[in-house]
C-alpha cells in the first residue's frame, strides 16, 4: 500500500512554471531518489510535499489522508497545512542548523517547541524535557556523533553538520524523510559518512525521497527513480530501468553528461 500519494501537482512562480502535472506514489519502507539537470523542478517539488511551497493544484495523501487538495479548500488552509508538515522531515543540503544551540539542543529544539504546546506540559515538564533529550542523545548515537552532542556547529564538521540535520529530522518522527541534494556541500571525503548514514537508515526501511546528483548511490539505494525535466516526470521506474536501461532519449543524455562530468 502506497504511504505517499501524489497527483496532478503544479506550481508556477509568476509565469514560469516549475512543476507541470506531477504524480507518483512511494510504498511504506522504500527509497524514492529524484534526478535530474538543475532547474528541473526537483528541490521545488521537495518543498511542496514539505509545504514550504504550496502547490497551485493537484493533491497530496499520505497514508491514505489528504494533506492537501485545491478541490477542498479546508484542506490548504494555513492552520491545516502547519499541523500536515509533521508528516515529513527534511534535510537541507546547507544544513541549516542554529549556530548558537549545541548539536543536542539542535536536534530538541522542535520536540520541545511542541511538547511546550500540550496542555500537560505545566504538570509533566520536567518528564517530558527529560524524554526529549534522551531521545535526542539516542539519535546522535545512531549518527555517530555521541562524542560530539554537546558541540555547536562551528565546531563540527560538513559531514557531522549533516548528520546532525538528519538526527533534527529523525526526532519528529516523520513518516516520510526528504532529503535535498544531502552532500551538494561537502567534499569527498565526508560525503562517504553521509551517504553511509543514509545508506544505514534505508536498510531499516526508512521512508524516504531524496534529490540526488550521486547516480552510483541512488541506484544502489533506491527501491524507484524519478527522472525529472523541465518540471515535468519524464521517466520513472527501478534504478535498473531508469539508470540502468532508460528508455528516454532526454535520459540518456543526461546520465551520459553526467558520468563524463
Amino acid at each position: 500500500m502506497a504511504i505517499l500519494e501524489v497527483e496532478h501537482l503544479n506550481k508556477s512562480f509568476e509565469r514560469t512554471e516549475v512543476l507541470k502535472d506531477i504524480s507518483f506514489s512511494l510504498e511504506k519502507g522504500r527509497v524514492l531518489s529524484i534526478i535530474g539537470s538543475s532547474g528541473s523542478g526537483k528541490t521545488t517539488l521537495l518543498r511542496c510535499l514539505n509545504f514550504l511551497e504550496r502547490p497551485d493544484s493537484g493533491s497530496i495523501r499520505v497514508n491514505g489522508e489528504v494533506l492537501f487538495d485545491t478541490s477542498d479548500p479546508v484542506t490548504t488552509q494555513e492552520s491545516e497545512i502547519r499541523k500536515k508538515r509533521l508528516h515529513f522531515g527534511l534535510v537541507f543540503q546547507s544544513f541549516n542548523l542554529f549556530p548558537q544551540y549545541t548539536a543536542l539542543e539542535n536536534v530538541m529544539l522542535a520536540k520541545e517547541l511542541l511538547a511546550k504546546g500540550q496542555p500537560e506540559y505545566k504538570q509533566q515538564k520536567r518528564e517530558m524535557l527529560a524524554r526529549i533529550e534522551e531521545e535526542g542523545k539516542m539519535l546522535l548515537g545512531q549518527m555517530g556523533l555521541s562524542d560530539r552532542m554537546h558541540n555547536y556547529p562551528h565546531q563540527l564538521s560538513g559531514g557531522q553538520c549533516q548528520r546532525v540535520a538528519i538526527a533534527r529530522a529523525l526526532a519528529l518522527k516523520p513518516d516520510i524523510l526528504c532529503f535535498d541534494e544531502p552532500t551538494s556541500a561537502l567534499d569527498p571525503e565526508l560525503t562517504g559518512e553521509v551517504l553511509k548514514v543514509i545508506r544505514g537508515l534505508a536498510d531499516q526501511e526508512t521512508t524516504m525521497i531524496i534529490v540526488t546528483h550521486e547516480m552510483a548511490f541512488a541506484r544502489d539505494v533506491s527501491s524507484q527513480v524519478i527522472f525529472m525535466d523541465d518540471g515535468r516526470i519524464l521517466e520513472q521506474g527501478t534504478p535498473a530501468e531508469v539508470i540502468g536501461n532508460p528508455s528516454e532519449e532526454r535520459t540518456r543524455q543526461f546520465l551520459a553528461r553526467f558520468t563524463q562530468g
